[in-house]
């Protein structure tokens, strides 16, 4: 018999479906995403930390569950919330079903929500602290676990996700990239073994002259979760090495290299979530297909006071989605060109950087 669950928002919402996955309540930043597939991938993703996420394509489940669309080794989100579940998917190469999936890491969804209204209410009024439980629990108690719970710009969520020791892979390719990891995904590190480059995988507070030990061509800082601003000891470590390495960031990756320098971050009213966001290069006038995930952006107006150079925007609202240095060899880029999942518009920002690193 399947059993209500219930969702509750911080300005006092409280909505009721049906409980799927694991019998649990957690609390989290509900945020939504717009891809219409890749839910395997979506909750992988270490960027998902810290966060109920929500997807408002309707369906979700049909195709099932295969360990080689994981993008990290668990479920990341803290709960899934949807309009309607397959609860039998039919696909081959699918290994689990989507409520098997949520069971088998304990993470809580709840199905029958409107999923329309509420990511309406979340584009209107911003996302918002929420607590999902699948046990029997009174509303007013549900409400208090939403509204006590910190706001996630003052968690510290990258050490919760970053790789806990160095890890080394392709180590008989030629270029060598020292990868940081705030919350990386596979794609990300498999994207670079296609290019024919290896990767030296640091936990996120490696000191420079560590990851100098290791002789690498080029510095990559990747995407990750929550608040750049607290991520202090990657800022610092780009600092020390930023004169003497080719640089790359995705993401959040992005985010701390421009705090590095000067900029500043705000915390955006939704964030950018799916396969969908339109990505405009001011050098060449091309717009991309993008696959983003992150909720706090560079400030644009203060690039203006730094050595960096607004090279790409969003054509939705203006925020930052790449950028470039007076003199450093350093490329930034808000979204993801790996995808996983998205389109592969930009995959070819991998030849860019490899480029870099050879001519260096």
């Amino acid at each position: 018999m399947i059993k209500e669950a219930k969702i509750a928002l911080e300005d006092g919402t409280i909505l009721k479906g049906e409980a799927f996955g694991y019998e649990t309540t957690n609390v989290g930043e509900v945020v939504f995403s717009t891809g219409m597939t890749g839910y395997t991938e979506s909750l992988t993703d270490p960027s998902f930390k810290g966060e109920i996420l929500m997807s408002t394509y309707p369906l979700e489940g049909n195709y099932g569950v295969d360990e080689d669309w994981y993008q990290s080794d668990k479920i990341q989100t803290e709960g899934f919330i949807v309009r309607e579940l397959c609860r039998q998917p039919s696909c081959f190469g699918a290994d689990k079903s989507l409520n098997e999936f949520l069971k088998e890491f304990e993470i809580p969804g709840i199905s029958g929500i409107d999923t329309r209204a509420l990511t309406l209410k979340i584009r209107e009024f911003g996302s918002m602290k929420g607590a999902l439980t699948t046990e029997n629990m009174v509303d007013d108690e549900l409400l208090k676990l939403a509204r006590e719970q910190p706001n996630i710009q003052d968690i510290d969520l990258v050490p919760k996700v970053s790789t806990k020791e160095i890890k080394e892979y392709g180590e008989d390719m030629d270029l060598n990239v020292a990868l940081i990891d705030c919350g990386v995904k596979k794609n990300i590190i498999q994207g670079f073994l296609d290019k024919g480059m290896g990767v030296t995988l640091f936990p996120y507070d490696t000191p420079s002259d560590k990851i100098m030990d290791y002789d690498p061509n080029g510095l990559m800082v990747s995407c990750g979760p929550g608040n750049p601003e607290r991520n202090l000891k990657t800022i610092d470590t780009i600092q020390k090495l930023s004169n003497k390495l080719p640089i790359f960031g995705i993401c959040m990756g992005q985010q701390v290299i421009a705090k590095s320098f000067g900029a500043k971050i705000f915390k955006m009213k939704f964030g950018h979530r799916g396969a969908n966001q339109p990505v405009k290069d001011l050098e060449t006038g091309n717009v991309f297909i993008t696959s983003q995930n992150h909720g706090f952006s560079v400030d644009a107006d203060s690039l203006k006071d730094t050595p960096l150079n607004l090279t790409q925007v969003n054509l939705n609202d203006g925020t930052p989605e790449g950028f470039s240095h007076d003199e450093l060899v350093l490329r930034c880029v808000q979204y993801h060109p790996e995808a996983g999942p998205g389109p592969n518009d930009t995959r070819f920002i991998y030849d860019e950087f490899k480029e870099m690193m050879n001519t260096y």
